[in-house]
């Protein structure tokens, strides 16, 4: 009988030592956590619950499991290969297996001097409080029951002169009807005009916020087709590189298009713009270049690749590519940017393998990508337009185009670049053919 009690006794040992040298919440799950998860699940953001102490993370546990098992949380999309990009939320298999072997474990705390610094940002804006703030001037309800898409012009934002940003951020007012926001700039007074000419906040414009473009250069023509910023579920801004900016031109006031998705249920909504001045001097400016492709049909019952290029024809303009964000919709599973060289060289710029709408997002390049003269961005977006495709929002199946409702489609993808030449002198003698 001694002999047993003495076994279980040295057991007992062993087994407390061997959790005693288990990861705990305060020495590695905390960290975690903070770098991972944090931008999400804190208080009065996206996600359903708060991941901000020890508390939380244990009463959460069980789901904490189940969502790391099946590959759902955290949400980052690009496929490891296919780019490196900042501030990745991805967790190593490392990481994974830390937090579910603290869970299998029994949830220590551990000793509470490990805990680090409190990293949980109060309000709601990642990146602490704008610079300059503007909001929709008056709430506007949709309509229920269809896609509305409403531009509104913002309050000027006091500028004297051109201005450079170094982050652009975007907080709906209601999040459970905004389906996604675009950002533009008007120098024409145009929007302004057309601003509450039905009696209600905004103006419709489906398509486009109706400014003019500029087709006199290449300059023009990007700033009214590539927009200045965007926000869409998921989405997450980051600071742009040292040096970098996006312009705002003295005079321009800012228009953003939002697309609302009332179906079932509607609210006012009263969305906010976050401006973040840069702290260095302007270096160089951001262009958002689209590569997009408006012409393409999904037939019914077929899973088809459709392609996009840009630039149609070859240039003699190296730049330099600082962001990315490719967009689709619900039919959309798979979607690839590549840049191809003048050779035929390919270097990947991202890939997502398991596209979900509701977790896209804009990526900033841990390093910028080169792009050389006389080459080419193409995209390439998978679109499983059958009945056995359970997000397919049309019933019975129908061919599919181009569109900006949600039973529509696009493949696009959004480039930030930085160009590498003189743009005044160079650029301004390459005129864009008028679609």
């Amino acid at each position: 009988m001694i002999r047993t009690l003495g076994a279980l006794s040295a057991l007992a040992l062993v087994s407390s030592a061997a959790s005693a040298q288990g990861p705990t919440y305060a020495k590695e799950v905390s960290r975690i956590i903070q770098a991972k998860c944090q931008m999400c699940h804190r208080d009065g953001d996206i996600a359903p619950f708060s991941l901000n102490n020890y508390d939380d993370a244990v009463t959460w546990s069980d789901d904490i499991k189940r969502v790391l098992n099946l590959g759902i949380m955290p949400p980052w999309k690009p496929v490891p290969g296919y780019g490196d990009f900042r501030d990745s939320y991805a967790l190593s298999d490392d990481e994974k297996q830390t937090i579910l072997s603290w869970i299998a474990g029994g949830t220590e705390l551990g000793d509470p001097n490990d805990l680090p610094s409190d990293s949980v940002q109060a309000g709601p804006w990642p990146l602490g409080t704008p610079d300059v703030t503007l909001q929709v001037p008056a709430a506007f309800t949709p309509d229920m029951g269809k896609d509305v898409y409403r531009c509104f012009v913002l309050p000027d934002a006091g500028f004297a002169d051109t201005t450079y940003l170094s982050a652009i951020d975007i907080l709906p007012g209601n999040r459970q009807i905004v389906h996604h926001v675009l950002i533009f700039q008007d120098t024409t007074g145009t929007a302004a005009q057309m601003d509450g000419a039905d009696g209600n906040p905004g103006y419709d414009c489906f398509g486009g916020p109706g400014i003019p473009v500029d087709y006199s250069n290449i300059f023009g023509a990007l700033d009214s087709l590539g927009g200045m910023a965007g926000w869409a579920p998921g989405q997450r801004t980051h600071l742009l590189p040292d040096g970098v900016g996006i312009q705002i031109k003295q005079g321009a006031r800012i228009v953003i298009q939002v697309h609302y998705h009332p179906i079932g249920r509607t609210g006012p909504d009263q969305t906010q713009v976050g401006l973040y001045l840069m702290q260095s001097q302007i270096q160089k400016r951001l262009y958002q270049i689209p590569v997009v492709n408006m012409t393409f049909q999904v037939q019914p019952e077929t899973v088809q690749d459709v392609t996009a290029v840009f630039p149609p024809f070859p240039l003699p303009i190296s730049a330099q590519a600082i962001t990315i964000y490719p967009h689709m919709h619900l039919l959309g599973t798979h979607i690839k940017a590549d840049l191809i060289d003048q050779h035929g060289n390919v270097t990947p710029m991202i890939y997502e393998d398991n596209w979900d709408f509701n977790w896209q997002g804009a990526y900033t390049y841990l390093n910028p990508i080169p792009i050389p003269t006389y080459s080419k961005v193409k995209v390439t977006c998978t679109f499983d337009n059958t009945s056995s495709n359970p997000k397919n929002p049309n019933n019975p199946v129908v061919a599919v185009g181009w569109g900006e409702r949600t039973v529509d489609e696009m493949c696009l993808a959004f480039v930030g670049v930085t160009l590498d030449v003189d743009p005044f002198t160079v650029l301004n003698q390459i005129r864009p053919v008028k679609q």
